[in-house]
């Protein structure tokens, strides 16, 4: 009866949440793959507050990786820990490492402006700056010193392209980003992100405030960008993550509970926690 009924849950999991054209598999060649993130025995405290309990996560290169979990659970506080984000917060405290191209960026000569522009962020809510589209993306090729008009413009174009918004928005370049809509400055953030270059994209909940229609173009850009990116992306929406995700990592408690190819996470997840999340149990 157990199994039968195990068989039924899984069946319905399949149903709401799978769809083999675009969820992710482990490929045989995992293992030749290059590490963008690994973290070891990764614990931080906020305060008394244990947040993250011994995190252990490989993130390879030019993949999605999806980070679900019920809120509180450190999905966020995890992914603010790969850009040192966390830090800005005086009561934290962390141990473990994080390698970043197996570096460690928690050693003090490793610069966090460095860091930074390698490993990029996108917020909740979309979160221009109160200038021109132009501006927007042309600011942190400035910071770093580019000044040349001619290849500040390149930027700028090759950024908006990569966002998917550049036919959108090529003739509105010195208007006010806040003209747009929501979708279309959550892709003006993301082109931010892209002008500096990073290698790693770090999303917390990038769609959670749009609608339907701009979340699907987020989600199709996601899928365009790991091809040059690797991509982690925190998500409430368990559609979203087996649609758009090759790995998900499931949190619970400050815990990874289980972190696998995303077509196995939602079709047999090994810990009953897992199913039972996904399954709409709790959460």
């Amino acid at each position: 009866m157990k199994g039968m009924k195990r068989m039924a849950v899984m069946t319905k999991v399949k149903k709401n949440f799978v769809s083999p054209a675009n969820i992710g598999t482990l490929e045989p060649a995992q293992k030749s793959k290059k590490v963008a993130f690994q973290t070891k025995e990764l614990n931080l405290w906020y305060g008394e507050d244990h947040a993250l309990k011994n995190i252990n996560l490989d993130i390879f290169e030019n993949e999605v990786t999806a980070i679900i979990g019920p809120s509180g659970c450190g999905k966020s506080t995890f992914i603010k820990t790969l850009n040192r984000m966390v830090e800005l917060i005086p009561v934290v405290k962390i141990s473990g490492d994080i390698l970043y191209r197996e570096k460690s960026i928690l050693n003090k000569s490793y610069k966090v402006e460095d860091l930074r522009t390698r490993v990029g962020m996108v917020f909740q809510k979309p979160n221009p700056f109160p200038k021109s589209i132009y501006e927007n993306i042309a600011y942190g090729p400035k910071i770093h010193g580019i000044r040349n008009k001619k290849i500040l413009d390149e930027i700028v174009e090759k950024s908006l392209r990569g966002a998917a918004i550049w036919d959108e928005v090529k003739d509105r370049l010195h208007e006010n980003a806040y003209g747009l809509s929501g979708g279309q400055q959550q892709r003006i953030c993301i082109a931010r992100c892209l002008a500096i270059e990073p290698d790693v994209i770090l999303m917390d909940e990038p769609t959670s405030a749009l609608d339907p229609i701009s979340t699907l173009k987020i989600e199709e850009l996601v899928q365009e960008l790991k091809k040059d990116f690797s991509i982690i992306i925190v998500t409430h929406n368990m559609q979203q993550a087996a649609r758009i995700s090759d790995k998900t990592a499931f949190f619970l408690n400050g815990e990874v509970i289980e972190f696998d190819a995303t077509d196995k996470i939602f079709s047999t997840p090994s810990d009953k926690r897992t199913e039972d999340y996904i399954t709409g149990r709790f959460g």
